[in-house]
């Protein structure tokens, strides 16, 4: 995608995602696991764009994709994607007949789920297709997935539904907890879960093509997890699902966030900034006024007072704290005594070097992770799919 024709102002603030970076992303992670790589584009591709993204893990070689919700797997097939694709989360009373209808895989957490689920392919009709379904054990997470103390009648019920023709199991997969901690002891602990619900399975006379386990942290740090295939989803977009882990892996991160400074103001000695006037100035320094803020998905948690961490930004290759409390539309930034003029360019947030701040330096000063710092940033900010394969110059920030 090319810049805005020169005549016409660059954005005031902007995300661009360098689909080139998905692609290595995805090259890579494939190369590691030696096995399929389901893609996870939920949650609008991670705040990077779905369906882009979707395109350019299918052309790196991703050989399935998925999803949160049925509304999303509809949103991949209404953008053109007919590859394998599974969504897992929906809830009671949920009509899942448009995604059987799509092709599309769905997910079962209980016996309850999967009567639901029968009665959706009888309402399709005698001469539809079975639904095509990947069933979920809860092996220590505590979150979605059936307790081990209901996996004998899920797992028979799902087998009671294959052998009626109502659908075929695909997959039986669950979800890590600690995989960014790789001594932790539960990771052994559901690995182990994990192993009795196949055997279970295999017992009841179940033969899921796809067993999967690992995310993105276990995709890198545990090979014994990969099974059948690996879910990817942070790493895929080139952030580090275990920070401060080795690993070894080459990830590029896809996101840089940008503005232009809208305002330059000069503050001495006592003044306080923004609301609250949590900073003070204890010496003469100016401020840029960047126009995003938290309705553009900046958290307040970016700057604090005096003695506390700061998000930084970018400006003119050089690091630059955020000061003061982060407002709806706007921040503060201290540039010191740099030569600086308005409408040059902020990068908030990007891929490392030439002095940008990543989103993991962002989710340190901001208490959080990653994940939450891309996924929500956005609001009134236009994003741009650029690619450096094609276009080096257009894809720097």
């Amino acid at each position: 995608m090319s810049r805005p024709p020169t005549d016409r102002p660059a954005p005031r603030a902007e995300i661009v995602v360098d689909l080139a970076a998905v692609r290595h992303n995805v090259r890579v992670l494939r190369e590691t696991a030696g096995v399929p790589l389901i893609a996870v584009v939920k949650a609008d591709g991670y705040g990077h764009g779905m369906a882009p993204v979707a395109r350019a893990a299918r052309a790196a070689g991703a050989e399935w994709l998925a999803t949160a919700t049925p509304d999303e797997a509809l949103g991949l097939r209404a953008a053109g994607d007919t590859g394998p694709l599974l969504c897992w989360l929906s809830a009671p009373g949920e009509d899942l007949a448009p995604a059987l209808a799509a092709g599309i895989d769905v997910s079962a957490y209980s016996v309850d789920a999967l009567d639901e689920l029968a009665d959706a392919v009888r309402r399709a009709g005698p001469d539809a297709p079975p639904a095509l379904v990947h069933l979920k054990v809860d092996t220590g997470l505590s979150r979605g997935g059936a307790a081990e103390a209901d996996w004998q009648p899920f797992l028979a019920r799902a087998r009671a539904g294959e052998q009626d023709g109502a659908w075929r199991v695909v997959g039986l997969w669950s979800h890590l907890a600690c995989a960014d901690e790789p001594d932790h002891p539960a990771n052994d602990a559901q690995q182990d879960a994990f192993e009795r619900a196949l055997a279970l399975a295999a017992d009841i006379g179940l033969r899921p093509e796809l067993r999967h386990l690992a995310n993105s942290a276990a995709t890198l740090t545990r090979p014994g997890a990969r099974y059948d295939a690996v879910r990817c989803g942070l790493a895929v977009y080139g952030l580090d699902p275990a920070p401060g882990v080795p690993h070894g892996t080459d990830l590029r991160p896809a996101m840089t966030v940008r503005a232009r400074i809208a305002l330059l103001k000069r503050v001495g000695p006592g003044d306080g900034v923004s609301y609250g006037h949590t900073w003070v100035a204890p010496a003469p320094t100016t401020l840029a006024l960047v126009p995003a803020g938290y309705a553009e998905g900046v958290p307040r948690h970016a700057a604090t007072g005096p003695t506390g961490p700061a998000a930084e930004v970018a400006v003119g290759g050089r690091r630059r704290p955020i000061r003061g409390r982060v407002c709806m539309d706007q921040v503060m930034v201290d540039l010191g005594d740099d030569d600086v003029s308005a409408g040059d360019e902020v990068v908030l947030f990007g891929p490392p070097g030439e002095g940008r701040p990543t989103a993991q330096e962002w989710a340190e000063a901001c208490g959080t992770i990653s994940y939450e710092i891309v996924t929500r940033v956005g609001g009134r900010m236009p994003r741009r799919h650029t690619d450096s394969d094609t276009d080096p110059q257009e894809a720097r920030a």
